[in-house]
């Protein structure tokens, strides 16, 4: 597996393979990896001639400095994981690599069409333009075939699935299930903070979302959401939201008629620990008229 940090170096390296008619897929990562990004990597395998993965904190995406700081960094044992999977290409740019002469000589002007206030975008300003201008400038440096992202983060590839259409960009988003624990909890990077009697009580999370899926057809969504944020309000969890949104759209529904994807989203804080989850409740075929 190589390692590369340089910009410069990975794209001619890449321009080399698409010059040979080779595929490339890509997964942008901060690092701290687990089962669920290995996920994505064996995806991207299955698919690809060339599989590449980058490691990045990126700093304009934190709207919370205590909050980057914190934030889990295992690069060694990263890479040790990565090459053991058959990953061909680790990418492990510096901020100076990916933001030569200032962060602000990259934001990227794009209209997110509301997508960004809903949500995560309420709790986080600023959070999702930073995450629009670190992968605009990953796929600038990687133009990669297939993009591969995680379900985890709903808003945030719906969000970048704006923007590589509105773009125009030249790579196909592929977006992966969420890989889970033996209890449910989604896997993340986060997870590794929490401390042991969190833990052991972060499953209801999880809990709440089947929950809400085996109500969805037979209880309002405004009962569903109350119940929903009730039940997570245990000691040490405090909910933040819980909404059943238009899956495409991302705006809050108050009936699944007429909705081909129906999706509840929810952020909990469990201790000093920030968890996000979803799940879609609902997924109608195209041709489907109920």
């Amino acid at each position: 597996m190589l390692r590369i940090s340089s910009s410069s170096e990975i794209y001619q390296l890449l321009e080399k393979y698409k010059a040979q008619g080779k595929s490339v897929g890509f997964t942008p990562t901060m690092g701290a990896l687990h089962a669920g990004h290995h996920s994505l990597i064996q995806l991207s395998k299955s698919h690809n001639d060339i599989t590449i993965c980058s490691i990045f904190v990126n700093p304009t995406q934190f709207n919370n400095a205590d909050d980057l700081t914190k934030y889990p960094r295992t690069v060694e044992a990263d890479c040790q994981g990565l090459e053991k999977i058959g990953c061909d290409i680790v990418f492990l740019p510096t901020i100076g690599e990916m933001y030569p002469g200032g962060e602000e000589n990259f934001e990227v002007e794009l209209d997110l069409k509301g997508l960004d206030t809903l949500m995560e975008g309420e709790h986080r300003p600023g959070h999702f333009a930073g995450v629009v201008q670190v992968v605009k400038r990953l796929l600038d440096i990687v133009p990669a075939t297939m993009l591969y992202m995680g379900q985890k983060d709903y808003q945030q590839f719906t969000i970048i699935r704006h923007m590589i259409t509105t773009l125009e960009i030249e790579t196909d988003l592929v977006v992966c299930p969420i890989v889970r624990e033996e209890d449910g909890l989604a896997m993340s990077s986060r997870n590794t903070r929490l401390t042991a009697n969190h833990r052991e009580r972060a499953s209801i999370i999880y809990k709440t979302l089947i929950k809400a899926k085996e109500s969805i057809s037979n209880s309002s969504i405004k009962t569903i959401q109350a119940d929903a944020m009730s039940a997570m309000n245990i000691p040490g969890f405090e909910p933040e939201y819980f909404t059943i949104i238009n899956g495409h759209t991302l705006e809050t529904i108050e009936s699944i008629s007429g909705v081909k994807e129906v999706v509840a989203c929810t952020a909990v804080w469990a201790g000093e620990v920030r968890l996000i989850d979803n799940m879609r409740l609902i997924v109608k075929d195209e041709t489907s008229t109920t």
